[in-house]
C-alpha cells in the first residue's frame, strides 16, 4: 500500500440539458495512471438518474497483473465553486484490465439537477478526487490470487462478477454483519453461486436447486445482505418453472389423450371392418339362397 496524496480535477460541460449521448472528459493523471470520467446525461440504462463512472484510460494496453486500488468521489459544483452534492465511494476499489471502470449508475437523480444552482447557465460543473492506495504495473496472474473488492476477499477470477454486484447494487452489503474475512468470503461465494443458478436456462434448473436457492437467499438476507432484487429474480424463476411444469403436464396429458383417441379410432376401424365383412357374408348367403329358389321355380 502506498500513501499517495489525492488528486483533484474539475470539469465543465456546456449546454448540458441538450446532451443525449455519453460524455467523456479529457484524461488526467493520478497514481501513475491516466483516468477519465464518463457521464451519461440521461442515465446508463436508467431513466431517472444521471450515471457517472471513473475509468482507466486505454485498458486494452495494460500489462498482465496491472492493478490500482483507488478511492474516489465526484462532487457537483455551482459556478462559484460551491459544492452542492457529492457522491463518495467509501471503500478502495480495484481497477484492472478486467475491471477498467467503477462508479454509480444512479449517481444523481435527474430531478435534482432541476433545483436551483445545479445547472446555472446550462453548465454542468463537477470535481473528481482520486486517491490511489496501491500501484502494481505488472505481475503474474494465475487466477487464484485473493483480491479485496469492497471489503471482501475474493479470487482474481471472481473480481469482475463481485464488482458488477456492487456497481449495480451499491448498498448490497451496507448492513452485512459478519466481520471475519473467511466468513465474508464464504458468504460471497454463496451469493455468486445463487446468482449463477438463477441465470441458468430455465429447463436446466432442477427443483432441488430452486429449493436450495430459496434457503441460500434466506441465509444471505439474515446475514445482512440487501437482496430484494435477487428475491424478485428467484420468484420470477420459480413462477416460470411452475408454469413450465403445468404446461408440460398439459402437453403430456394431451399427448396421452391423443394416443387413446388413436387407439379408439383403430378399434372402431377394426370393428367396422368386421361388421362390413359380416354384412358382405350375409348378403352373399342371401344371394345364394335366392339363386337356389329361382332355380327350383324354373
Amino acid at each position: 500500500m502506498e500513501d499517495q496524496k489525492p488528486t483533484s480535477f474539475t470539469f465543465e460541460i456546456d449546454n448540458f440539458s441538450e446532451k443525449e449521448s455519453v460524455i467523456r472528459t479529457t484524461n488526467f493523471l493520478s497514481g501513475g495512471c491516466e483516468w477519465y470520467v464518463k457521464v451519461h446525461p440521461k442515465g446508463d440504462h436508467i431513466d431517472d438518474h444521471l450515471s457517472m463512472y471513473l475509468c482507466v484510460a486505454n485498458p486494452e494496453s495494460l500489462r498482465i497483473g496491472w492493478k490500482r486500488l483507488a478511492a474516489f468521489s465526484i462532487a457537483l459544483l455551482n459556478e462559484s465553486g460551491k459544492e452542492l452534492y457529492r457522491k463518495h465511494e467509501p471503500f478502495y476499489q480495484l481497477f484492472c484490465a478486467e475491471i477498467p471502470l467503477m462508479g454509480w449508475p444512479k449517481a444523481v437523480p435527474l430531478e435534482k439537477l432541476q433545483e436551483k444552482g445545479f445547472l446555472e447557465n446550462n453548465k454542468f460543473i463537477f470535481n473528481v478526487q482520486v486517491k490511489v492506495a496501491q500501484v502494481v504495473d505488472e505481475g503474474s496472474v494465475t487466477g487464484n490470487e485473493m483480491l479485496d473488492v469492497n471489503g471482501f476477499q475474493v479470487l482474481y477470477s471472481q473480481v469482475a462478477s463481485v464488482s458488477w454486484i456492487f456497481v449495480e447494487h451499491p448498498d448490497v452489503a451496507v448492513n452485512f454483519k459478519p466481520k471475519n474475512q473467511l466468513l465474508k468470503t464464504t458468504y460471497m461465494n454463496i451469493l455468486l453461486g445463487l446468482i449463477e443458478t438463477l441465470n441458468k436456462p430455465l429447463h436446466s434448473i432442477t427443483e432441488t436447486e430452486l429449493n436450495n436457492s430459496q434457503s441460500d437467499l434466506i441465509e444471505l438476507t439474515e446475514a445482512g445482505f440487501k437482496l430484494d432484487w435477487l428475491k424478485i429474480k428467484l420468484d420470477e424463476v420459480s413462477l416460470e418453472r411452475k408454469i413450465a411444469d403445468v404446461d408440460g403436464y398439459r402437453v403430456q396429458s394431451l399427448a396421452e389423450h391423443i394416443k387413446n383417441l388413436k387407439i379408439e379410432v383403430n378399434q372402431e376401424q377394426i370393428n367396422s371392418s368386421a361388421k362390413i365383412l359380416s354384412l358382405e357374408q350375409t348378403l352373399s348367403n342371401l344371394k345364394d339362397e335366392l339363386n337356389k329358389k329361382n332355380a327350383k321355380s324354373l
